[in-house]
């Protein structure tokens, strides 16, 4: 899987309650979450970012709650990938639930808020074309890429039992 997208920066310790606020939990269509995704650190960032940009954020992003609320207003908002030198576990798995992809890279200090960034999942590559520059991070496993790919867990499962009905 690979992705081309401006950078959108963000800090280190970016919780769930930043990336979507409880008052907008009242909906799980991505759409609409996505129309207030980062809206509590960049009032504009709902408006300002396209389909296929990237975050980048720092360390321990999607601390806090548990909810895919989060994931699903990133992909609402249009985020193709997020990369972060750390994620909180729980978000970390809930991304690969919904489907989002995401990638740790252990030093993004040289990545600015509006460069341009191709990234390759398969290989764990990060390409700085801004400044050709490469970070390399490891690529997720081949079955959570092929969980990602799908759109997450549950599409996967239908995928794979369809497969199976079909193999029969």
């Amino acid at each position: 899987m690979k992705f081309k997208g401006k950078v959108w920066k963000f800090r280190d310790d970016v919780n769930t309650d930043e990336i979507i606020p409880a008052r907008f939990l009242n909906t799980q269509d991505a759409r609409e979450l996505g129309e207030h995704c980062m809206e509590d650190i960049d009032a504009d960032f709902p408006k300002k970012v396209s389909r296929g940009d990237i975050i980048v954020a720092g360390k321990n992003f999607g601390c806090g709650s548990s909810r895919e609320h989060a994931q699903l207003a990133i992909k609402g908002a249009g985020v193709s990938c997020v990369i972060a030198e750390s994620f909180a576990r729980i978000f970390y798995r809930n991304s690969i639930n919904m489907g989002l992809p995401i990638l740790e890279v252990k030093d993004l200090s040289g990545i600015k808020e509006g460069d341009y960034l191709e990234i390759d999942l398969d290989k764990g590559s990060v390409l700085n074309l801004s400044e050709n520059r490469l970070y390399k991070a490891l690529p997720l496993p081949k079955f959570i890429q092929e969980v990602i790919r799908s759109g997450g867990l549950l599409k996967w499962i239908k995928e794979k039992k369809g497969v199976k009905k079909n193999a029969k």
